[in-house]
């Protein structure tokens, strides 16, 4: 019984410390340099933080079973969402430098991304 409870004890701090390090790749990650992102069947956005330079266009492509959407969280942007429902892709030209947060309006608790935008 004792070993079983030591399994059981041993487990649970494994799976606690893979949740803390799943957390390091969502929104606050280092930025990947790309212009696409993907939604996959997971109710993320991947990757969750890219940066691009200023004049880039980045494409979102809804590749879940659900509708998504970006929606920006930064002053000087759209507020209205980018939906997308499955199979579909939005678009949007970052012109200015700066670092962007976005999420998805119907999944906001799980569904953050950044864009870190450079000088050309």
């Amino acid at each position: 019984m004792r070993v079983l409870l030591r399994i059981l004890v041993i487990a649970a701090v494994a799976l606690g410390a893979a949740a803390c390090n799943s957390a390091d790749s969502g929104a606050n990650a280092s930025p990947v340099a790309t212009s696409t992102v993907d939604l996959p069947r997971s109710y993320t956005f991947a990757p969750a933080a890219i940066t691009v330079t200023a004049g880039t266009t980045v494409t979102w492509t809804n590749d879940d079973n659900f509708t998504h959407s970006v929606q920006f969280k930064d002053g000087g942007l759209p507020t209205d969402p980018l939906v997308m429902q499955p199979g579909d892709h939005q678009a949007f030209t970052f012109t200015t430098p700066g670092t962007y947060h976005y999420q998805c309006s119907f999944h906001p608790q799980n569904m953050q991304g950044t864009v870190v935008v450079t000088a050309p």
